[in-house]
């Protein structure tokens, strides 16, 4: 998988982010596997709970947003957004363990919790910087290494 980030063109910096991204998706997987959580549909829904939550957005909206059509959007996200988005899972994770839920109704509040966690750590940072993480840049026509010298500049204003 490594090789495959490196050949497409992003940074060393990134493709350890996006590979420690993977592990923590599976962390949170294997949490709602081993609750009886199915994957598919369920696990949609639930992820797109943490979406909602964490950055105000669902999946499909989230891709709309970085006019994305079939790609993956986490191999279009930046460097803060990945971090964010690792933060809601892991949160997601280690609440599940926790609090043990049992329903397909107490796995979504859990979802939303985790996001939750994930969206003022990210409103913190944004109003300490005044910029924007959530960012409608994506890597279609540019190579994120390319793009990574001009990330950062929009502000909230």
């Amino acid at each position: 998988m490594k090789q495959l980030y490196e050949q497409k063109g992003y940074s060393k910096s990134w493709i350890d982010k996006r590979l420690r991204g993977i592990a923590v998706r599976q962390d949170l997987t294997d949490e709602w596997k081993k609750r009886g959580v199915r994957e598919g549909m369920e696990y949609a829904i639930l992820t797109n709970e943490i979406s909602k939550a964490a950055f105000d957005k669902t999946i499909e909206e989230y891709k709309e947003f970085k006019g994305l059509k079939k790609e993956n959007l986490r191999d279009h996200m930046n460097d803060l957004e990945l971090i964010f988005t690792m933060l809601s899972e892991a949160s997601t994770s280690e609440i599940e363990k926790v609090k043990d839920p049992k329903t397909f109704n107490e796995h979504k509040k859990v979802s939303r919790d985790g996001g939750r966690i994930a969206k003022n750590a990210r409103l913190e940072l944004e109003n300490e910087t005044n910029k924007r993480i959530i960012s409608d840049e994506n890597y279609l026509d540019e190579p994120e290494s390319k793009k990574r010298i001009g990330h950062g500049k929009k502000s909230l204003k």
